[in-house]
């Protein structure tokens, strides 16, 4: 049974994230393996290199584990964005070198698909780290000033039941910001939060559109 004080709920909300990182660093470990396995290489570098940038979702997990402050959970989570970032270029660059026609359709599609899947939990994340001051604070003080307003805070049935926004639920407005890359769900309300979920539609534009595209030349031809 879930402990509904506010040290308990927190709790709660850092294990859901711990899942979230350690689902993310998987999934880098599953591309890497596979690269290795399918001797598939970018722009010169082995899939090793997708083992290095699942590091820093680990050392979230790690974070997490150990109930890290809030500054240094936000300090990880932004390394882990920069890791993605670096992904995407090593994979963008790849598509404009001479060799990328050594580039199979497989091997894009998949490591398309596996950094847009990691973008999404990263970004989840990290709004759910960014909203009214992050996790601890909303537990203990509520969402006085929120980042992010959702469908159910206009709801005053819901907000009398004590509804509040959980790691899905952010996770949700990284899915649907990934995919329409625009606001669909929940509104960005500060620069922040807006210039946030910029990044992540720019992110989601390289990892779907151009990585995807090319994808589907390579099999068409």
């Amino acid at each position: 049974m879930s402990d509904p004080s506010p040290e308990g709920s927190r709790r709660e909300a850092r294990l859901e994230a711990s899942v979230f990182a350690l689902a993310a660093c998987g999934l880098l470990v599953l591309l890497g393996l596979v690269s290795m396995a399918q001797s598939w290489e970018l722009a010169g570098v082995s899939g090793w290199i997708w083992l290095v940038l699942a590091v820093p979702p680990m050392l979230l997990v790690v974070a997490l584990a150990f109930d890290a402050p809030r500054s240094m959970d936000l300090s990880v989570i932004l390394v882990v964005v920069a890791a993605n970032l670096g992904g995407l270029g090593l994979l963008i660059g790849s598509l404009v070198t001479e060799g990328s026609g050594d580039l199979s359709g497989g091997q894009l599609l998949m490591s398309g698909a596996i950094l847009w899947l990691t973008n999404v939990i990263v970004f989840g994340l990290l709004y759910w780290s960014l909203d009214a001051g992050g996790p601890r604070a909303r537990a203990e003080n509520g969402r006085r000033r929120p980042d992010f307003w959702f469908p159910q805070d206009d709801n005053d049935r819901l907000a009398h039941s004590g509804w509040h926004p959980r790691l899905e639920d952010y996770a949700y407005v990284a899915l649907t910001n990934g995919i329409a890359f625009s606001p669909t769900d929940a509104m960005p309300l500060t620069r922040l939060a807006k210039a946030v979920m910029g990044l992540d539609a720019l992110i989601s534009v390289g990892s779907v559109l151009l990585v995807a595209a090319r994808a589907v030349n390579v099999l068409g031809s």
